[in-house]
C-alpha cells in the first residue's frame, strides 16, 4: 500500500470516527431574544384574558341580544332578518355579506353604507378573520351580532384610522346570499 493510499484511508477512518460521535444540543446564542418571547408570551396571555372579560361583560350587558360563546373565545347573538335556506356555509361555499363596526360601547366606527359589501369562499380567501368565523353561524338573510377579540379582528395593529390597537369589536355581520360549492 502505497503512502497515498494510507493517508485516504488515514482521513476516512478518523472522518467516519467524527461523524459518529454525538455532538451536544446548541445553546441559545441571544439570552435576550428568549427573555423577549417569553414576555411577549406574558403580554399575549394577559391580553387574551383582559379582552376575555370585557367581551363576557359586553355580552352580560346587552340586554337586547341573548349571547352564545363560540368555540374561538367570542360570543354571537342571532337576530333580526329573514331567515331563509337550510345550511349554514362551510368550507368553500361562496358568501356575501355586508357588515357594521361597532367598539364594544355600541359607538359605531363603520356603518353598512360605509363598508362594502364582502365577497368570498368561506376559509378559502384572506378577509378578516371575524368575518369567515361569524359567517358560519348564519343563514341566508340573517343578521348576527358578534363580540369579537382583536385577533380575529385587526390584531395589534388596528386598522390605521377608526379601530384602535388590540381593541375588541362587536360586529353585525348580515349574510345577503350564500352558493353552496
Amino acid at each position: 500500500m502505497n503512502s497515498l493510499s494510507r493517508y485516504i484511508l488515514f482521513t476516512s477512518l478518523i472522518s467516519l470516527g467524527i461523524s459518529c460521535q454525538e455532538l451536544p444540543a446548541r445553546k441559545a446564542l441571544n439570552k435576550s431574544q428568549e427573555v423577549f418571547l417569553k414576555q411577549s408570551a406574558l403580554r399575549n396571555k394577559d391580553r387574551y384574558e383582559t379582552e376575555s372579560k370585557a367581551l363576557k361583560a359586553a355580552a352580560e350587558q346587552d340586554s337586547l341580544h341573548p349571547y352564545k360563546k363560540g368555540a374561538k373565545g367570542y360570543y354571537y347573538s342571532l337576530s333580526g332578518g329573514k331567515r331563509t335556506g337550510i345550511n349554514h356555509p362551510k368550507k368553500g361555499d361562496w358568501v356575501a355579506v355586508d357588515y357594521q363596526i361597532e367598539n364594544l360601547g355600541g359607538k359605531v366606527l363603520y356603518t353598512f353604507e360605509e363598508v362594502e359589501t364582502e365577497n368570498f369562499l368561506v376559509d378559502r380567501e384572506d378577509v378578516l378573520p371575524a368575518l369567515r368565523e361569524g359567517v358560519k353561524h348564519l343563514k341566508n338573510g340573517e343578521v348576527g351580532v358578534f363580540l369579537f377579540p382583536s385577533y380575529l379582528c385587526y390584531g395589534y395593529q388596528g386598522d390605521g384610522d377608526k379601530i384602535g390597537v388590540s381593541q375588541p369589536l362587536k360586529i353585525y355581520i348580515h349574510l345577503l346570499e350564500h352558493r353552496i360549492n
